[in-house]
């Protein structure tokens, strides 16, 4: 008989006693238990990343000290060619002044000294001139606009960085745990619940790398910025968006629901409590998609305010930022359109008769509240007409829904629950006149 025992770090846990038949067995048991050990994989993954970190640094820094040498390459290639066409223009004028100089065979001293000294005065004239033309340009409207430009594009790809890592928190602290689950013995959520949740967000997340990957590469290029061409790979993929937003709402009701699940709930609960969610709950995660399109709209917008009009990225900027208001005109009218029969089925189901016209698609709702109906005068006398239950010789409370098409009268009952007025408690606002009584009487 091998024993051993596993002892655990945390109070109210009582120690494991296993044996196995077997020496062997036991040790590989032990072996295993040790080399499975969690903290172990931390301490792992903490040094290769500082490596992976310290190899990053190494590559950036390699990569600005090739860049510089490149830049000091064209210089020198630039001045070679220079030199060489000031040795062959002294060289025609040394052939033309030689019959002139072929006597003077030692140049007078003095005369040396004086083209010593003009030769320094023009060079720091030279110097002057390039440093005041330099400065001009420094403090120009052109350099202070490229300026901005380029923070803006900056300020991009660090936006960018972290909308991607939001992404990747989403689907590796929630979207994958929660597929697994579902595929567990007793599972806490279906697959179906899980697609529902997560539309698309996989493939978003992946579309946004491959697109920050290009962003980082052009930086990598700076001063040459080209980001027009990054846009037209994204323009066509952008479709996945109108899935995501307008599956929006009912994947935060597909949630609210599952959240009534005690052990969905438990479970979400602790995914939330990771330390990569910094205390955020999923339902803030689902969120962020839902304004990347706009925050482009106005990263597009601010990069055209200070891109010259002859600019070559000019037109193909333009184009991809009609291309995504049009995409988000078109959102926001899918959601609005959604959200409006939402709410007109979520106001048929509190009226117990139901409403039949409710349920066209194009009735759209404008307000609710409560109205105090009032005894209807004809000519002085009370009239004879009964509205629902209650008599109209005295006032009575009504539930009012007004829609683009009708206006709802509903009374409310002793247990909380709407009835239409069983006369005129559906109006059709086409057969009505509003009239507006300016006189006192």
């Amino acid at each position: 008989q091998h024993y051993f025992t596993v002892l655990f770090g945390h109070e109210g846990q009582k120690p494991l006693e296993l044996r196995c038949e077997d020496e062997v067995d036991g040790d590989e048991w032990v072996e295993a238990i040790h080399q499975a050990s969690y903290s172990d994989i931390l301490i792992e993954r903490e040094v290769l990343m500082q490596k992976y970190i310290h190899l990053v640094q190494i590559v950036e820094t390699e990569k600005v000290a090739a860049n510089q040498l490149r830049h000091q390459l064209e210089d020198q290639d630039t001045e070679i060619e220079r030199l060489k066409s000031e040795i062959v223009a002294l060289n025609k004028t040394k052939e033309k002044m030689r019959p002139y100089q072929g006597n003077q065979e030692d140049e007078d001293p003095d005369i040396k000294k004086i083209k010593k000294v003009q030769s320094f005065m023009r060079g720091w004239l030279c110097r002057r001139k390039w440093k005041t033309i330099v400065q001009d340009y420094i403090c120009s409207p052109h350099a202070e606009s490229m300026r901005k430009r380029n923070q803006i594009v900056f300020n991009m790809v660090e936006a960018e960085s972290e909308y991607v890592h939001q992404l990747y928190v989403l689907v590796n602290c929630f979207l994958r745990p929660l597929r697994m689950a579902a595929s567990s013995k007793k599972p806490p959520i279906s697959h179906d619940d899980v697609s529902s949740i997560f539309l698309n967000s996989e493939t978003i997340m992946f579309l946004h790398e491959i697109f920050h990957q290009g962003l980082k590469a052009r930086i990598a290029n700076w001063p040459t910025l080209i980001l027009a061409d990054l846009f037209d790979i994204l323009l066509p993929m952008l479709n996945i968006y109108q899935e995501f937003v307008r599956n929006h709402q009912y994947s935060l009701q597909v949630l609210a629901n599952c959240k009534q699940n005690r052990d969905f709930d438990k479970l979400l609960k602790q995914y939330e409590a990771n330390p990569a969610c910094e205390g955020r709950m999923l339902e803030t995660f689902l969120t962020y998609p839902m304004f990347q399109i706009p925050r482009y709209i106005i990263t597009l917008h601010e990069l055209l305010a200070h891109t010259p009009h002859e600019h070559v990225e000019r037109k193909s900027l333009e184009f991809a930022k009609s291309k995504l208001e049009e995409l988000s005109r078109v959102m926001h009218d899918e959601v609005s359109d959604t959200e409006n029969i939402r709410k007109n089925l979520a106001i048929e189901r509190t009226i117990v008769e139901g409403c039949d016209i409710l349920l066209d698609t194009s009735q759209t709702f404008i307000r609710q509240g409560s109205l105090i109906q009032v005894p209807s005068v004809e000519r002085g006398k009370l009239s004879k007409v009964r509205l629902g239950s209650l008599s109209l010789k005295k006032e009575g409370e009504r539930q009012c829904f007004l829609f683009t098409k009708h206006f709802l009268i509903c009374t409310r009952s002793s247990g909380g629950k709407l009835h239409l007025l069983k006369t005129g408690g559906v109006l059709s606002l086409t057969e009505c006149t509003l009239v507006e009584e300016t006189e006192a009487s």
